[in-house]
């Protein structure tokens, strides 16, 4: 275990500090600590995802963690009878959208804060800022009664500019936009081109790490998103996995049948975790850290 450092020259754990007996007593504990931390973090997805496999009466009597068997077909009848082909094409139109308004408004608002610098732009950001100490919850009323007036509801509008106009987002941008030097923007105007052309034509093209994060984000937000899409899509044909998810309370749905339902939810952030993991903690890195 103690050979991977045999060469780091950074971090915390260096080479030379595995001559001391108390840091790699240290360093054992330590990966004892985040094995413990991750069969913790992953025993409920497991143990969701080996209870589909049973039936009801094996769920019910059997309290055990493993199933008798291993039948993908309970899987594909689920997936067959409760229609969720349907609902992942929702959620997939919905978190397209989403990440769509997310880069491209969250993006434009950063851009004319960071390199345009108008009058006030410190007081629009002080604002920005002070806008993720509120709960979004607390606007939530407010929010559904402006789209019922402007009769939005019933659609995936609502949702997509909801992405549109994230503080967070705005942050994580503008601290992108600060480190790019400032010549690019000066030889873009010398040659003509106007702000908005600057935006598309020299900012997009050159910020794509972090348009991949703001992506991921908005995915997983977008995907995993309940309240706002139950309250505006609920009793619409364009209901998404989670919303339909919630409804299976009240529906003939099994325990079991609800368990591979829950299942289904969480293989597509679960997959976008695993392949872009560096991208993401990169991204909650760069909204801590300036430069």
């Amino acid at each position: 275990m103690f050979r991977k450092y045999s060469k780091k020259q950074d971090g915390i754990i260096r080479f030379y500090d595995m001559y001391s007996k108390g840091t790699k007593i240290a360093t054992i504990l330590i990966f004892i600590a985040c094995l413990i931390m991750i069969i913790v973090a992953l025993f409920p997805a497991v143990w969701v995802m080996f209870g589909g496999f049973k039936d009801i009466k094996e769920f019910r009597l059997k309290p055990t963690i493993l199933p008798e068997s291993f039948d993908i077909g309970k899987f594909l009848k689920t997936w067959t009878d409760f229609k969720f082909f349907k609902y992942y094409i929702n959620s997939l139109i919905s978190v397209l959208g989403s990440v769509i308004c997310a880069v491209i408004f969250n993006g434009l608002l950063a851009y004319s804060l960071s390199i345009l610098k108008p009058k006030g732009g410190k007081l629009i950001f002080g604002i920005i800022l002070w806008s993720l100490l509120i709960p979004a919850t607390t606007s939530i009323v407010a929010l559904y009664v402006n789209i019922n007036s402007l009769g939005l509801n019933k659609s995936f509008i609502p949702l997509w500019l909801s992405f549109g106009a994230n503080a967070f987002y705005v942050v994580l941008f503008k601290e992108f936009f600060d480190t790019i030097p400032k010549e690019y923007f000066e030889a873009a105007i010398l040659d003509g081109c106007s702000d908005l052309k600057v935006f598309y034509m020299i900012i997009m093209p050159i910020s794509k790490s972090i348009i991949i994060v703001i992506s991921i984000f908005a995915v997983t937000a977008a995907w995993s998103d309940f309240l706002l899409p139950y309250l505006v899509l609920s009793g619409s044909p364009f209901e998404t996995v989670m919303v339909r998810l919630f409804q299976f309370r009240t529906s003939h749905a099994t325990d079991v049948e609800i368990l591979r339902s829950i299942v289904f939810s969480i293989i597509p952030p679960t997959i976008l975790f695993i392949l872009f993991q560096k991208q993401i903690t990169s991204g909650a890195f760069t909204g801590g850290v300036k430069g």
